[in-house]
């Protein structure tokens, strides 16, 4: 039986082929994709075959959120069948930010899909996929594949409610309904924080709306006044400069500014005398670390409305087709591509 695998090989040109058979590598499991989603970082690769300034230097298959059976536990405590959610992050274990727990910031760390590891790796937009068995978590009975695949995007968003401070009664802002935005109102929300979303584009607004927000506000129509001063935390998921001098005037003095958004380098104008005007905290967040475990326990409660944060799916030899999708700016909420038999 052919095995499919999708491969970037130029900007905005994904082939697929076929996969090639071998050997399950030392302290790796073999699985079968069930369900991926398409994250931002996929689409600044698709669209410029780089991102925030790593080139990818060859064809690389995309893709670091997903779900997937087991095929071949290869003699870990696993089952074959078995769904498990994928931790991208493949972490040495033994540098200082591993020892303080911090495996985001592994200094050798590997990540599937990105020019940041080099050589790099293979993602997940592939049908069979051997990955490091320390980071498959088997999930409870009954859980949704295509809820399970948000685990990695959500965990980076709670990173960022994390790194905000985000609590029970807090007035929270996010800037940007993207995917990653959309995640990050439906965590506040979880956690009981009255949440008001921002986007340019109504369709945006209204999905965030089913996300979780209490309040909507759509870009040029409202006075900016309205909101100066008012929120203990802004997440800013947007990208956009506009945004973050937005997300600079809206959080209150001693508030806090959490930075989820991939911002690429730029020139850019901000207001920074807010910052000490305010005395604005400004803390960045990059993918995650036991918020991942949080993630899954959040998938398998149940509390999320996962299908309502889902845009489209197409099936897995269709990604060059969802990545054009969402370059295209149409899709609300997440792209998810389905393993074969799905």
């Amino acid at each position: 039986m052919t095995m499919l695998q999708t491969k970037l090989t130029a900007a905005e040109r994904v082939e697929t082929v076929a996969q090639e058979d071998g050997p399950i590598p030392e302290g790796h499991v073999r699985l079968r994709l069930a369900v991926a989603s398409l994250c931002g970082t996929d689409l600044h690769y698709y669209a410029h075959f780089a991102n925030a300034g790593f080139q990818l230097q060859n064809a690389v298959t995309l893709g670091h959120e997903a779900c997937a059976y087991v095929v071949d536990p290869n003699g870990f405590d696993l089952r074959a069948g078995q769904l498990v959610a994928l931790n991208p992050i493949m972490n040495c274990g033994i540098c200082a930010a591993c020892q303080r727990g911090e495996k985001n910031l592994c200094t050798t760390k590997k990540f599937p899909g990105s020019a940041t590891t080099v050589p790099h790796l293979d993602g997940f937009f592939r049908e069979v996929i051997d990955h490091p068995a320390r980071c498959c978590r088997p999930v409870a009975e009954g859980v949704n594949p295509r809820h399970l695949t948000f685990a990695e995007p959500m965990a980076c968003a709670l990173h960022s409610l994390n790194k905000g401070g985000v609590s029970a009664g807090q007035q929270v802002l996010v800037t940007g309904c993207g995917p990653m935005g959309l995640l990050a109102i439906a965590g506040a929300a979880a956690r009981g924080a009255y949440v008001t979303a921002l986007d340019l584009r109504a369709g945006a607004v209204e999905v965030a709306l089913k996300a979780g927000a209490e309040t909507g506000l759509i870009g040029g129509q409202f006075d900016e006044g309205e909101i100066e001063k008012r929120f203990d935390v802004v997440v800013e998921a947007s990208g956009a400069i506009p945004a973050y001098n937005t997300a600079l005037k809206a959080v209150r003095p001693k508030g806090r500014v959490s930075i989820l958004s991939n911002i690429q380098p730029r020139e850019a104008q901000v207001m920074l005398h807010l910052v000490m005007l305010k005395e604005i905290e400004i803390v960045g967040s990059f993918q995650f670390n036991r918020e991942f475990e949080e993630a899954v326990q959040l998938v398998e409660s149940g509390a999320v409305n996962f299908d309502a944060l889902t845009a489209a799916t197409y099936p897995l030899e269709q990604a060059g087709e969802a990545l054009a999708a969402m370059a295209a700016g149409g899709a609300y909420g997440k792209i998810l591509l389905l393993g074969p038999g799905a």
